[in-house]
């Protein structure tokens, strides 16, 4: 289950060029037998998420990706209160025996290096305190592009926040051999959801 905000959700794209369609074709192509099930919610901060998690999960929830921060980023909410939400998701998913994949968000320089600092910390600390496999920035791929490159390549929707289906091809080119990672927690018999 991909548990996130808009970038999960697919905001602004047609259905099958989401983050979670290419995703499982990535996923599909590289052999493995899974369905990644969509859990974004646009505009979800990461109390949405804690606030939501329990009832998403379903029986059938073996691994769990939970890539959410980027509106607690937009609000300038407090990085002691993403990370909070962070920790109580990931000690619920602990609960249950599901791996789980942490996909982090940097925080732009514009709140100051503290802010900074306490944001970007978040993802790193919390992998290593629950052992689990982190992708420490989602949007990376597109990040490293300049910005002259990004708009010559289609690589944002008009609103510079959401990947447009370039994009999020990219995204998935770093994701997906993260989530394989992930599937290799599974045992072989639960491969699949």
């Amino acid at each position: 289950m991909a548990l996130g905000d808009s970038l999960t959700q697919g905001y602004g794209l047609p259905p099958e060029e989401g983050l979670v369609p290419q995703l499982q074709g990535w996923l599909n192509s590289h052999g493995a037998d899974v369905r990644v099930v969509n859990a974004g919610v646009s505009g979800d901060t990461t109390a949405g998420g804690l606030s939501r998690l329990e009832w998403s999960l379903s029986d059938q929830t073996d691994a769990l990706m939970i890539a959410l921060g980027g509106n607690d980023l937009l609000r300038g909410l407090p990085p002691e209160e993403a990370r909070a939400n962070l920790d109580a998701m990931l000690e619920k998913a602990r609960a249950r025996g599901l791996p789980v994949l942490l996909a982090g968000l940097p925080a732009p320089g514009n709140y100051g290096p503290d802010y900074k600092a306490a944001f970007d910390a978040i993802w790193p600390d919390l992998a290593a305190k629950y052992d689990i496999v982190l992708l420490p920035n989602l949007l990376e791929p597109i990040m490293q592009a300049t910005p002259e490159a990004r708009a010559q390549n289609d690589l944002m929707q008009d609103d510079n926040i959401h990947p447009a289906p370039a994009g999020v091809a990219m995204v998935v080119e770093a994701l997906g051999p993260k989530v394989l990672e992930l599937l290799a927690e599974l045992p072989p018999e639960s491969e699949g959801g």
